[in-house]
């Protein structure tokens, strides 16, 4: 059977156009990375504090310096009693109260004060966002994802975005999982749906687009 895409000369191996990539930060939150979890996910901790959060500074960094839009998502409750929630939160006791800190994107990435947040209550923030109407708008065709967990929200919002016609990438060591196996286990998952890369490699396909 022919590939009619590979027919048509696509490819996910593309120079980067800074004015129509965006880097989206999922879920780096105080509730998720603090000393309370530290001692529940010794693992996940020690991983994000070493490798994860230092790359995504240098990403956040970079693509700044760059102009492309960078943009978070963090799960929190719309309303107090946070009645507005997913099933799937609900059912899991998944309830981040509205403003709190919990809900706060970590300081070490904070965003700037022109740049969007947006607040989820579902793993994929394409089902409980506007962020797809977003990215139209700010001309996004290229969605660049780290952050948490990777086997839960890092999935469900890469397959989502490449079912909606976005070129997706994966920084692979800006994203992590409770553990290591289930990290490289939904990479391997979902490794059809994106562009997989590292923040080196990345960091040098965005210096040559500035060229």
């Amino acid at each position: 059977m022919t590939d009619r895409g590979a027919a048509k000369g696509l490819t996910r191996d593309r120079p980067i156009e800074p004015q129509r990539t965006a880097l989206l930060l999922v879920d780096v939150q105080n509730w998720v990375v603090n000393d309370r979890q530290a001692s529940i996910r010794p693992e996940f901790d020690a991983a994000v504090r070493a490798m994860v959060l230092p790359n995504m500074v240098k990403l956040v960094e970079a693509c700044r310096r760059a102009r492309v839009e960078v943009l978070f998502t963090v799960m929190e409750n719309l309303t107090r009693d946070g009645r507005d929630r997913s099933l799937d939160y609900k059912l899991s006791g998944i309830s981040i109260e509205k403003g709190s800190w919990d809900a706060k994107v970590l300081e070490l990435v904070a965003p700037d004060e022109d740049e969007i947040v947006l607040p989820k209550t579902s793993s994929s923030v394409f089902n409980s966002t506007n962020i797809d109407y977003l990215l139209r708008n700010l001309g996004v065709e290229e969605l660049v994802v780290v952050g948490f967990l990777t086997d839960q929200c890092i999935d469900h919002t890469i397959k989502d975005a490449a079912d909606r016609g976005y070129y997706v990438t994966c920084i692979r060591d800006a994203c992590m999982a409770n553990t290591h196996a289930r990290h490289e286990a939904a990479l391997a998952c979902f490794a059809g749906y994106c562009r997989m890369t590292t923040t080196e490699h990345f960091l040098k396909l965005l210096a040559a687009a500035r060229q």
